[in-house]
Formats: C-alpha cells, structure tokens, sequence
C-alpha cells in the first residue's frame, strides 16, 4: 500500500510540474506515428552506413577519432551523420513514453510499449558502440539489424494499440447460454461478428506463421549479407565476414536466403487467398495485399541485384524493401488480433456458408461440429449452475 501511496504522490508531483498537461488520443497516436518513422528510417540510414564502406570512419565510440567532431572525410561523415541522427530518434522514442504518461485517458498498455522504445534505442547506441569496437564483425552487425527489427516490433503494436481502443472481454459460452437468447437483431448482427471470429481464428494462425516466416528470412537475408561484399569497411579495412565454407559460403547463403524468401513468398499468398475466401476484413486483406506486392518487389530486386553482381544501390532498396515487409506483415498480424472461441452462432453462419458452397458435403461435417460445440456449451452451464449452488467450492 506504501508503494501504491507514493506511486499516486510522484503522478501528482508530476502533473503540479507539467499544469497539468494531456494528450488527447488522436494526438498521441500522431506522436506514435512519428516514433515508427523514425525508427524506420535510422535502419535505412544504418544501411547506407554500411554499404557506403563506412562503418568505420570512426572507428572510436562515442567520438570520431577522439573529437567531438569527425574529421574531413567522406567515411567519416556519413558514419558520425548516422550517430547524429539517433538523437532525433532518440528524441521521438522518448516522447513515444512521455506522452502516454501524460495521454487522457490513461492506458498502462501504452505506457509500457513507449517505454520499449527509448529503451530500444538506448541499447541499439551501446550495440552499435561495441559493434564499432569489434571492427564490424558479422555477429556484431547482425544482431544490430536484429534489435532494429525487434524495436519495430514494438514501434507498430504501439501505433495499432493507440489506434484502437481496447475491447470489452467476451462472454464465455456457458454464459451466454445461461442468459438465454437475445433479441433478432442482436442474433443477427452477432451470427455476422461470430462468422468474423471463426473465420480470424484460421487467419490468425496463418498471419502469425507469416510472421515467423519473415523473421526467418531477414535472419537469412543478414547472414547473406554478412557473408557478401558489402562488411562495412572501406577498401584495405579487413573485416570479419561469415566465412565457414571459402568463397562457396556466399553462394550457399544466398540460395538459402532465397528459398525461404520464395516459400515466404508462397505463405503469403496462400494467406491472401484464404482471407479472400473466408471474406475477411479489409483491415486483414489490405496489409496482406502490400506484403504480397512487397514481396513481388522484393523478388525482382534480389534477382537483378544477383545477376549484377550486388550493386550498392540495388542492395539498399532491398534493405528498404526489406523493412517496409516486416512493417506490413506485423500490421496484418495486429489486425487479425487473436483467436476467439467457437460459439454457437459461429456455426449457425459457417452452415449456411458451407451449406451454399457445397450442400451434399456438409450434412455430416455440420452434425458433427454442432454435436461437439452443444456438449461443450451444455458443460460450461452445467459447471455455472454447480457453482451458483455450491459458491464455496
């Protein structure tokens, strides 16, 4: 009680200090959107870094060879202007955590997601640090592209929480059971909702293995580039690059890399079509259309950058492109939200659309999930009425 006590004293002290100044929703979502911006443009600005060779044009951290300035030359320049732009960054990132602490109404979800974020930049600064004194070694710069694309991760499920409200809890079967039917509009409008429901269920389990799928391929796309021309370091710098079998560990990591992308490739396609076929919502099939014309992007400019021998343009527009998938496909997978249990009037709508589309087929699969869903419900009510009688228990 101590704790709670001068928990709610600092939230006054700090309120007294500000005059009491809130942020609306809409503002804080904007604020939000900025903090995701910036997070993803400090990854494309770390590309360039390190496909310009300049990812040690200073090789001291935090200074430039020992000044608070970098010296005249290109690779320096451009591997300081990277450092300078984490402040700005930074600065989005912390107002991401001030402005939920001070957004009305108050949402400790919001609160927590903003922290991740000033914290995330924070670690990705003492990460590029240890990154810089390792000589740009593989294992360094992988997990500094690792932590960008975990920061987006929580960038985005803040922009979608900020976006949407929090939903009332759902009602359990047996409780809905045991109040009895509702009015037919009510009936109507909740056969659509449960139809949504059983149908996001199915599609959210194929958007989270896209997720999965995508990781695993910007795991293997940074291997592969580890493993290529492009280490960081200017000409005459060596640097430590993926080497386990000689010069066929490039070739091999990049077949690789293109065989989960086109099996990633094919997932989303699939997911695409079944959200098409199960008639999802737009906030489902919209992120899932650009990930599928993303990805189509991305094959062209990974076989051209291939066949030309991996030029530095081509290489970041793929980095870029990289980036903008990831974003799209952790947007689809808020959208598609989690799972929902299956009611009875998720079958009341999925039998009249299994009815439609192939009469014959469905008499048995539907008596066979109508039984399994009535003795589910008819147990969830019998264990109410046990506990309304016997509380103690």
């Amino acid at each position: 009680m101590a704790f709670l006590g001068g928990m709610s004293t600092r939230r006054e002290r700090w309120s007294e200090r500000t005059n009491g100044y809130t942020v609306t929703p809409e503002q804080y979502l904007r604020v939000a959107y900025v903090a995701l911006g910036a997070l993803t443009l400090i990854v494309l600005s770390g590309a360039a870094v390190r496909l310009t060779g300049s990812g040690l044009g200073c090789p001291t951290w935090p200074k430039c060879y020992g000044e608070v300035y970098p010296p005249l030359n290109t690779h320096a320049v451009i591997e300081f202007s990277n450092r300078l732009i984490t402040f700005p960054v930074s600065v989005a990132a912390g107002l991401a955590w001030l402005a939920a602490l001070r957004r009305r109404p108050y949402r400790r979800d919001l609160m927590w997601l903003g922290a991740l974020l000033p914290l995330g930049v924070v670690a990705q600064a003492v990460l590029g640090g240890f990154t810089v004194r390792g000589a740009l070694d593989y294992g360094w710069v992988m997990g500094h592209f690792a932590l960008s694309m975990l920061i987006l991760v929580a960038a985005v499920i803040l922009v979608w929480r900020a976006a949407h409200e929090p939903e009332p809890e759902q009602e359990e079967p047996g409780e809905q059971l045991a109040r009895g039917a509702s009015s037919s509009a009510a009936r109507q409008s909740g056969a659509e909702t449960g139809a949504t429901g059983l149908l996001d269920r199915r599609l959210v389990l194929a958007v989270r293995t896209l997720v999965g799928l995508a990781a695993l391929t910007i795991f293997a796309g940074t291997a592969a580039t580890a493993a290529g021309p492009h280490a960081g370091g200017s000409p005459g710098q060596k640097i430590n690059r993926m080497d386990f079998d000689g010069r066929g560990t490039m070739d091999f990591v990049i077949h690789r890399h293109a065989e989960i992308a086109f099996v990633f490739s094919l997932a989303a396609v699939a997911v695409w079509f079944l959200a098409r076929r199960l008639a999802a919502p737009q906030r489902i099939r919209r992120p899932l259309t650009v990930l599928c014309v993303l990805l189509a992007l991305q094959g062209f400019v990974g076989l051209d950058q291939y066949e030309t021998h991996l030029p530095t343009e081509l290489v970041w527009v793929h980095v870029g492109l990289a980036a903008l998938t990831w974003l799209s496909v952790l947007w689809a997978a808020c959208a598609a939200g989690r799972p929902r249990r299956q009611t009875l009037d998720d079958l009341q709508s999925v039998a009249m659309l299994d009815v439609l589309d192939d009469p014959g087929r469905s008499a048995a699969r539907l008596r066979s999930r109508a039984t399994s869903a009535i003795h589910g419900t008819a147990v969830s009510a019998q264990n109410l009425s046990s506990h309304e009688q016997f509380p103690g228990n």
